[in-house]
């Protein structure tokens, strides 16, 4: 079967590149603009730092699509096709996808969600795991023999460190759940509950995008033929996945006491210390402060101190 060539020897089977990268460019900086000023907005409802990072993923995205409107837009108009246009869209294609499973790691960890900040074992992992990412994706888009396995391979490894993460936190929220309700502390069940549904659609999202790369990678079909058909059923299914993460981890005003959470995650959560609540004034308030106490938090105890003696105190005005 022959190849129909245009201008400047190009298939013109990708004439509808242009218009195709577009289209999903003004659908990406739209959510990248709207997502940036969302979290802006609601800046003080909650912790926002996995938004801002989020945030980073869609620019990136734009930037890549933006590159490759720009190199077929110049092959078709102006027979023009540029080498560094095109190193452009490779080296933005690779950090789109790390920028995104760095993403899901953050998200499957519980980071700004279960506790404020990683731990210091957390960070190397996924520092890792996004590093070794990068470069087998550089190597398998670059055709170097043997990267395909090795991506295989850390697809496998990334996949299993965030179902293994999120069923850890699906865990330790549903124990946390039947705690609260066996001993009737409603003031902290609406923010743990949403909390374990945020974990159950995250878990549900990263499913349909395990099956996702896995249909990409079998099919390897790299024939002109209707590729900017394929490239339309691939750009679609990113876009709404990320539509569905993004809208599941957006600022917004949660739950009362959602913020409520530990600096790190404790290396035990099996029990879950009593629950205490405290009324006092504006002025005793403003003027309440303690180094060893963190309101809504477990407080620490020496090593005189049983793990199990610490308590949660909740400080609250009264109405």
């Amino acid at each position: 079967m022959e190849e129909s060539h245009g201008i400047n020897g190009v298939d013109d089977s990708y004439r509808h590149l242009p218009i195709l990268y577009l289209t999903f460019l003004s659908i990406w900086s739209l959510s990248a603009c709207s997502w940036t000023v969302n979290t802006f907005k609601n800046r003080n409802f909650q912790t926002n730092s996995l938004q801002w990072i989020l945030a980073s993923v869609p620019m990136i995205k734009a930037l890549q699509l933006t590159l490759s409107f720009l190199f077929w837009h110049s092959c078709f108009h102006h027979q023009i096709c540029s080498l560094w246009m095109s190193f452009g869209v490779y080296v933005t294609g690779v950090l789109f996808q790390t920028a995104s499973f760095v993403s899901f790691l953050l998200i499957s960890h519980g980071y700004c969600i279960t506790c404020e900040r990683l731990s210091l074992t957390e960070r190397r992992t996924t520092a890792s795991l996004g590093c070794v990412f990068y470069l087998t994706l550089v190597g398998y888009r670059a055709s170097v023999p043997y990267f395909a396995v090795l991506l295989i391979l850390n697809y496998m490894i990334s996949f299993y460190v965030i179902f293994h993460h999120i069923s850890q936190n699906l865990s330790v929220l549903r124990e946390q759940l039947s705690f609260i309700e066996d001993e009737n502390v409603q003031a902290m069940h609406d923010a743990v509950y949403a909390k374990y549904i945020m974990f159950k659609k995250f878990q549900g999202a990263m499913q349909i995008v395990a099956m996702a790369e896995t249909v990409i990678y079998m099919n390897m079909d790299n024939s002109s033929q209707n590729y900017w058909l394929r490239l339309l059923i691939r750009e679609w299914a990113q876009f709404c996945i990320f539509l569905y993460i993004g809208w599941t981890f957006r600022s917004q005003d949660m739950a009362p006491r959602f913020s409520v959470m530990p600096t790190l995650k404790p290396k035990d959560n099996t029990v879950i210390p009593p629950i205490y609540s405290m009324e006092m004034d504006a002025k005793t308030f403003k003027e309440f402060r303690s180094h060893e106490w963190n309101i809504g938090v477990p407080i620490p105890y020496s090593n005189y101190q049983r793990e199990k003696d610490s308590i949660l105190v909740i400080i609250q005005h009264p109405r």
